[in-house]
């Protein structure tokens, strides 16, 4: 019996077969690893992931490609295993990338199982370079088909991908108003002093090699769907044969008196990032608005500013997606790194001197110091552009799409946080979800469609929030629960929760409790049920708990 596939060969392209880099190294008995099993071995000094599923060994990369995680500690379902961390999924077999976060794939080693023991073998080169970019086509001279993609986010970069991924040879052109390449903006909240370089999803190289064109600083100002034309803010016009509109959302501003006051802050790029740290050092700051965004900048400020203060209008944070247990953790241990809260209460106005923030007042009358405010009270979607076209909108200009990512007009399809999509696992229910890892997952459907490879969107939102250096990760979708089974102690901060609705788990949310998020991810994704009975048991071996 091997584990070895014949497409792992494949995998090692580019390497010539050259035994003094390769290093074989006995692992385990066959009878150290059952069925439906991995385990964690070292050949090389290296970290691989030995599996064992129907009836076949098999061993990639150990680190996932997206922060690093050690997927040993994740779940195993088939042939998959599942991060623990922030949920991406990889195939045992190939080392493909299945499931978002990550971008990239892991390398494949070769198992050999003689005499009832088991080898890897890896290749040295292949080993040290820990993650793999997945074999992609490239532009054929002569193809004049092109395929735009407005905005430079998670949905567009993962599009562009696929779209090579599957051999598309056409022109892929993508535009952007940034002024970086696509980067991950999920860590502009998280590590605010932030150099642009250091969280680039993609280096100029990549775009050059597979020739993905990237036009930054330029804004689409309409869309003619007729004549498949998108104009810009240089007054040039592209034409285009398939169309993908990605382009995110803004932050909405406050409508009180003093909001154009210096100091007065949104988060939205690298560079605000970076101008918020260095205005918040040894300042007074509030944050306005009880966002993951806002409370992960709270936490990120405590030991930086000289005050933090929160004022949030409703009575919790995050009380309509995490419910009032998880904001009660959170208000507890910003609380005690003298966080002040101001809930249930909105600013009316901010005062200045010499055209400075200095103070914030409140609809309860609070007035509350401040060098420095920042804005995190939600979002509108940049739609305007497409107002006069013939692509439908939700009421909140929002962009619909179907299962396929497609809109009203067949040759534009939509993805990320613009789009308004049926979320399978909520019985399609029509959604908006600004999560990083569901643009992923609408670029690559979005991507195969446009090639007529049907496929519908089936993933399940997985997000995280990071507090005081602990991670709180979400998956599923709450909407309309009506109940929360807790596991664990909130008080302890280490705690799963269950969200019900219709006596089915729809959602749940963990501190210190991996990798039961990933294993209920998993669980969802594959339609199966997970009964309010079950939730309920003290049984807990179906969470995979390490």
């Amino acid at each position: 019996m091997s584990g070895t596939k014949p497409h792992h060969e494949e995998l090692m392209e580019g390497d010539p077969e050259d035994k003094s880099k390769e290093v074989t190294k006995l692992v385990c008995l066959e009878s150290d690893l059952k069925d439906g099993e991995m385990m964690e071995v070292e050949v090389g000094q290296h970290s691989v992931l030995l599996t064992h599923t129907d009836g076949k060994f098999s061993a990639i990369g150990n680190q996932c490609t997206h922060y690093g995680a050690p997927l040993s500690k994740g779940v195993l379902l088939g042939n998959k295993v599942r991060c623990p961390w922030h949920g991406a999924c990889f195939n045992v077999y190939t080392g493909d990338l299945e499931e978002y976060p990550g971008m990239d794939c892991l390398p494949c080693f070769k198992v050999k199982v003689k005499n009832n023991k088991v080898y890897v073998s890896v290749n040295k080169q292949i080993l040290r370079q820990g993650k793999r970019i997945k074999s992609m086509g490239a532009r054929l001279p002569g193809i004049i088909h092109t395929i735009l993609l407005l905005g430079g986010g998670a949905a567009s970069l993962t599009c562009a991908e696929t779209l090579r991924q599957e051999n598309y040879n056409g022109r892929i052109i993508m535009v952007t108003r940034d002024e970086l390449l696509p980067y991950d903006k999920t860590r502009l909240s998280k590590v605010m002093n932030v150099e642009s370089d250091t969280i680039l999803l993609r280096r100029r190289e990549f775009f050059h090699q597979y020739e993905i064109e990237i036009w930054l600083r330029k804004e689409a100002l309409s869309v003619d769907t007729d004549k498949r034309t998108v104009t810009f803010d240089d007054e040039s016009v592209q034409n285009y044969d398939l169309l993908l509109i990605s382009t995110g959302c803004r932050a909405k501003g406050l409508d009180v008196p003093g909001i154009k006051l210096d100091n007065v802050k949104m988060l939205e790029t690298p560079e605000d990032a970076r101008q918020i740290h260095a205005a918040c050092t040894g300042r007074h700051v509030v944050l306005v608005g009880t966002s993951f965004v806002g409370m992960e900048v709270a936490s990120y400020m405590t030991d930086k500013a000289a005050s933090v203060t929160v004022i949030g209008s409703s009575k919790l944070p995050y009380q309509n997606t995490l419910g009032p247990e998880v904001g009660k953790v959170a208000i507890k241990m910003l609380s005690g790194r003298n966080v002040r809260f101001y809930m249930n209460d909105n600013v009316t106005e901010m005062r200045g001197v010499d055209g400075e923030v200095k103070e914030v007042v409140c609809k309860s009358g609070a007035v509350v110091p401040a060098d420095v405010v920042i804005v995190g009270v939600g979002v509108y979607p940049n739609s305007e552009f497409i107002q006069s076209s013939k692509i439908q909108t939700d009421p909140k200009n929002f962009i619909l799409v179907d299962k396929c990512m497609r809109t009203s007009v067949p040759e534009v399809f939509c993805g990320g946080d613009v789009a308004t999509f049926p979320l399978a696992m909520a019985k399609n229910k029509m959604v908006n979800i600004g999560h990083w890892q569901m643009a992923q997952a609408h670029g690559k459907i979005a991507a195969l469609n446009m090639l007529n490879k049907t496929t519908e969107l089936n993933s399940v939102p997985y997000y995280w929030t990071v507090l005081l250096g602990k991670t709180v990760r979400y998956t599923g979708h709450g909407d309309g629960y009506t109940e929360v089974i807790m596991k664990g102690k909130v008080e302890d901060l280490k705690f799963l929760a269950l969200y019900i609705k219709d006596d089915e788990v729809i959602a749940a949310a963990s501190l210190n409790y991996d990798p039961a998020v990933s294993a209920i991810a998993e669980r969802l994704v594959s339609g199966q049920v997970i009964t309010k009975t079950e939730a309920q048991s003290d049984d807990l071996s179906w969470l995979h708990l390490s």
